[in-house]
């Protein structure tokens, strides 16, 4: 029996109600038989991003980030986007992890869902890129409107999304399994 490769899965949103949770559990629910996922909830904890503290003396819960990004086998980031850009507590965490290689050519999945979402998906591909991840265009998802796509009871209700959503997860788990070859 193979052990299962293990996905950690990053809610960008500071919001208890968040559109871009119903992504992750639509994709949660889809990738389950085939990964262990860990969804990360953490990032309110973060403290405010320290350069004189990230290589030698991290707070806790910044080692701890990094170990789960580390130990991950693979990364989806879901995010919406704040003034054009991505939400301060992703950007803060990612930060701590720069001065690191925990991503250095980590498999990843991006959807940004947001009401227009263009700018801060093209900043965090671009952060992405920086810190050598790997990538690809069918990997990345933009979900414009997305307050209009999902019902009060957390579902998504347009077609082309779901459509969409399906084959980005495809795509995702395809390069996680092709990893390392």
């Amino acid at each position: 029996m193979t052990k299962k490769k293990k996905v950690l899965v990053i809610n960008g949103s500071a919001s208890r109600n968040s559109a871009n949770q119903v992504l992750i559990d639509r994709v949660a629910a889809s990738m389950t038989g085939d990964f262990e996922l860990t969804i990360y909830r953490d990032l309110k904890n973060i403290p405010h991003f320290d350069p004189d503290l990230s290589n030698d003396s991290p707070p806790k819960q910044v080692v701890e980030f990094r170990q789960q990004v580390d130990l991950a086998d693979g990364i989806l980031i879901c995010t919406p986007e704040y003034v054009f850009s991505i939400p301060s507590g992703l950007k803060n965490a990612i930060e701590w992890c720069v001065s690191t290689t925990v991503f250095s050519d980590k498999p990843v999945g991006l959807i940004t869902a947001s009401t227009d979402g263009q700018k801060g998906h093209e900043e965090l591909q671009l952060i992405m890129r920086t810190i050598m991840v790997k990538l690809t265009p069918e990997t990345t998802l933009l979900i414009p409107g997305i307050k209009g796509r999902v019902n009060d009871k957390g579902e998504i209700t347009d077609r082309n999304t779901v459509e969409a959503l399906t084959k980005f997860v495809g795509h995702f788990k395809e390069l996680i399994r092709n990893a390392g070859d």
